[in-house]
């Protein structure tokens, strides 16, 4: 039997200067970039930066951070707060579970805009949806991450932040592996709710969260 070949898969997109260009032209300046960390995880903040570039001081290597080394996110961190203008800001673990985590999320983005030292004139939020309390024009750029090095920039400083964040925690709770899983739904981190139990910075309205409460309030009624 002839295998017919694979076909190739399409080039990983380049982040670019592109996007803020475009906004410069349209006298929309400074822009900022904009991406949040943490709507996956059962427990922890989510975490948003936002980042305004110097486009004379723009580290090399800068792309989106889930396809960057634990190492070269760090190495980038320490260059973008070193010459770029950020704000990092979260959503607590109660305002997800009150807001639900698209809005919590939202609100991070819109925290972390309103702590930059001064007011984009365009910002740059990586998805399909702006946040409804921006303090400027918005554009929503879907995998901006892998398109603008703004958001690429804001993508590293949230997942560095949060990571660091959830490694601090993993110390104050320890079994449930925060440190290597960053609370994200891993076999050891399921596996330590089985046996641990539930924290206070577990989210209650997430599925597996929720169903091992209502297991026990079952079990005890």
């Amino acid at each position: 039997m002839i295998r017919k070949a694979a076909s190739p898969r399409p080039p990983r997109p380049i982040a670019d200067f592109a996007l803020e260009e475009e906004g410069r032209a349209a006298g929309l300046w400074p822009v900022a970039g904009v991406d949040e960390v943490g709507r996956g995880p059962l427990c922890g903040p989510v975490t948003a930066a936002a980042v305004i570039l110097d486009p004379a001081c723009i580290p090399p290597g800068i792309g989106d951070s889930k396809t960057l080394s634990w190492a070269k996110r760090e190495a980038l961190f320490t260059e973008i707060m070193a010459c770029a203008e950020v704000c990092v800001a979260h959503a607590s673990v109660e305002e997800i579970d009150r807001l639900n985590i698209l809005n919590a999320s939202h609100l991070a983005m819109e925290r972390a805009l309103a702590g930059l030292g001064r007011v984009p004139g365009l910002a740059l939020v990586d998805g399909n949806r702006l946040p409804k309390a921006l303090p400027c024009p918005g554009r929503a750029v879907v995998k901006g991450d892998a398109k603008s090095l703004s958001i690429a920039a804001a993508s590293i400083v949230a997942k560095v932040t949060r990571d660091r964040l959830m490694v601090d925690l993993a110390q104050q709770h320890p079994g449930y592996g925060w440190d290597r899983n960053a609370g994200y739904p891993t076999k050891d981190h399921l596996e330590a709710l089985l046996n641990l139990g539930v924290t206070p910075h577990h989210r209650r309205s997430f599925k597996p969260i929720h169903n091992i409460l209502y297991q026990d309030v079952s079990v005890t009624s």
